[in-house]
């Protein structure tokens, strides 16, 4: 799939090794003195690495690489460490009701992380799931978005119109992959955001699934449009 990733440039690494003491993932390794990106699939494409680097060798590239697996991550954290001594290695799907209650309302969020660019196409939490497939925007819309689209499914976000990738190649390797009961796309009313509906449309006729497939459009306000 066509992603961003880092690029590290070997001529201008000095080999201090801060970018890989800054890549929480373990991305980044060190190699005959130089930074390397190691394992691509560990790379989640946010950067933490850039500004540690002092002697700006690491850029944003697009390019073919394979998708960021949150799984393998996790699991090599926790074999690094083994009693739970690192903070990222717990499981990164957890009960509603471990996410503090605000104003009486407990999160419904069972899964982490939540992006479409950053979730595994093999974690586990997939199987047998029921999927809320959401614009960016939805959540901050819709005061009830927990309640009414959250609840008992499994979320994944984005905004086709912001996240330079195509949605589709992923989403066809999830159904693929996964045995998913049904998908929510919670949408809003503008132009931009029917691309994430054109996204997993492509992505279902493209899977050979038959999954049932539900479509939510809000207004600004929040409410459904009839």
């Amino acid at each position: 799939m066509i992603r961003r990733i880092i690029e590290i440039d070997e001529e201008r690494c000095t080999g201090c090794g801060l970018c890989a003491k800054a890549c929480h993932e373990g991305a980044i390794a060190m190699e005959n003195g130089k930074a390397k990106l190691a394992r691509e699939h560990f790379c989640d494409g946010l950067g933490d690495c850039l500004p540690a680097c002092p002697a700006d060798a690491i850029r944003f590239v697009e390019r073919e690489a394979p998708a960021y697996d949150e799984a393998a991550v996790q699991a090599a954290k926790a074999a690094q460490y083994p009693a739970g001594g690192c903070p990222g290695a717990q499981a990164m799907r957890f009960t509603p009701s471990a996410a503090p209650a605000q104003d009486g309302a407990a999160s419904a969020l069972q899964n982490w992380p939540v992006q479409i660019r950053l979730l595994s196409t093999s974690a586990p939490y997939l199987q047998g799931a029921d999927l809320v497939i959401a614009a960016d925007c939805t959540a901050f819309s819709c005061a009830q978005f927990h309640s009414r689209y959250l609840a008992g499914r499994i979320a994944m976000i984005g905004c086709p119109k912001l996240d330079a990738v195509d949605y589709s190649e992923k989403l066809t390797e999830l159904f693929r992959r996964n045995d998913i009961r049904s998908v929510l796309v919670v949408r809003m009313q503008v132009p931009c955001c029917g691309g994430l509906t054109y996204a997993v449309e492509t992505a279902l006729a493209a899977s050979g699934r038959d999954i049932p497939l539900r479509v939510v459009i809000l207004t600004p306000s929040g409410e459904e449009v009839a």
